[in-house]
């Protein structure tokens, strides 16, 4: 053998075996075909989920890297969840690097497609809805990447959850654009994450369209420095149906947009019309909480450049009505509690917590986090105009799955 046919052997020994299509199609006994399938993929394969309805009783997992799982559409490749005995997802994600795509999850009992403790995830033209429409015994949760980092999740529609449609928690780096969200508790949740780019999707019909939160006593907390852009938050009219003693059980029917203890939020190129408890609420988090690092305010929050139509006629939270008609019949596009203190311990600490709003604004005049929201005199805000620096668009890496080098940058706002 020559010198060069030798280290071509060699080279060729060393390489890894070449990425296949492990093939699954409807079929007598679906749960362990794509089951079987999910745990004999390798780095660099696909598992091609043939069009068809699957009826699955048990909940999916994926713990290999690198791993693309497609199905021929999400109007023909459908994994029904129906008949689930267990209460756990219909897919948890645990590797890095994996995207799932051009297929639906329905009906099942917890939530649809649950990422943990993973890097570079992305779903891609994939439905998640529960076929009975809201009701407190659905999943919780449609797409739900947590702790996790480099998120995208694109081109999606979730129907019908409990809680959140779209719920990116104590997570980094995230796209989550061109989806549409409808009839859930909330259409998209962004929760205690940090670097978030939310654009270009459609929220309607759910209790309310787009929430960013932070919450204490989580392992990640001090959310901030997320973008909320030319979506489109309408008629979001939906009664909330979430379980009793969830946070978003507290989202009033007809809410837009809402921040609450978060910072760094930017809120600008939007259209919001028909959310008849209001556009935009910005509040503190009003909960009594023993996490001795979280604060519990809004600040560094910015609303500009938005489009409004109707809106905040006919507020479904306790005293909104009177607001409302003391007001002049409606709640301003913005509507802020004005909470610029906390307690913690037997301190109360005061923070600048710096707003810049273009658009009629009430204050409700909370002095300090917790206290009774409407037992202050609302006033109009005429002085917040603070300069806050916006946060860079995310930058997902060059190999995030499904995702060319040139659309790697979310865009710049004009």
């Amino acid at each position: 053998m020559t010198r060069t046919l030798f280290a071509a052997a060699l080279l060729l020994s060393a390489s890894p075996l070449a990425a296949k299509t492990l093939q699954v199609t409807p079929g007598d006994d679906p749960y362990d075909a794509l089951q079987t399938a999910l745990i004999e993929a390798e780095p660099g394969d696909v598992v091609h989920i043939a069009a068809g309805t699957y009826a699955l009783t048990d909940g999916l997992s994926l713990d290999v890297d690198d791993v693309t799982v497609r199905g021929d559409g999400p109007a023909a490749t459908i994994l029904s969840f129906k008949g689930q005995t267990g209460a756990g997802e219909g897919l948890l994600i645990t590797s890095d690097g994996v995207l799932v795509a051009d297929f639906a999850v329905e009906d099942t009992r917890g939530d649809g497609i649950k990422t943990k403790g993973v890097d570079r995830f992305t779903a891609d033209n994939v439905r998640v809805e529960w076929t009975n429409g809201p009701d407190a015994q659905n999943g919780a949760y449609g797409l739900y990447p947590v702790e996790s980092t480099n998120i995208l999740v694109q081109n999606s529609e979730v129907i019908a959850c409990s809680d959140a449609g779209i719920y990116v928690g104590q997570s980094d780096n995230i796209v989550v654009r061109n989806n549409r969200v409808s009839y859930n508790v909330a259409g998209i949740e962004i929760e205690n994450s940090t670097r978030a780019d939310v654009y270009d999707n459609v929220a309607f019909h759910n209790t309310g369209g787009i929430l960013v939160f932070d919450l204490p006593n989580l392992p990640k907390g001090d959310g901030h420095s997320t973008r909320l852009f030319r979506n489109v938050v309408v008629n979001n009219d939906t009664d909330n149906f979430a379980p009793e003693g969830n946070i978003v059980a507290e989202v009033p029917r007809g809410l837009g947009i809402m921040v609450m203890a978060n910072r760094n939020v930017h809120i600008f190129d939007n259209v919001l019309d028909g959310n008849d408890s209001g556009q935009i609420m910005i509040v503190a988090y009003a909960r009594p909480y023993e996490d001795t690092d979280y604060n519990p305010l809004p600040r560094e929050v910015v609303v500009r450049d938005n489009v409004y139509g109707e809106g905040g006629g006919a507020p479904a939270f306790p005293g909104g009505a009177e607001l409302a008609a003391a007001l002049g019949g409606a709640i301003p596009p913005i509507l802020w509690d004005g909470a610029a203190a906390y307690r913690r311990g037997g301190e109360t600490l005061e923070v600048p917590v710096r707003m810049h709003f273009d658009a009629p604004a009430v204050t409700l005049n909370v002095a300090t986090a917790g206290d009774d929201r409407l037992g202050g005199m609302p006033s109009m805000v005429t002085d917040a105009h603070a300069e806050i620096e916006e946060p860079a668009p995310v930058v997902l890496p060059a190999n995030q799955p499904g995702l060319s080098d040139e659309k790697a940058l979310a865009p710049a706002s004009d």
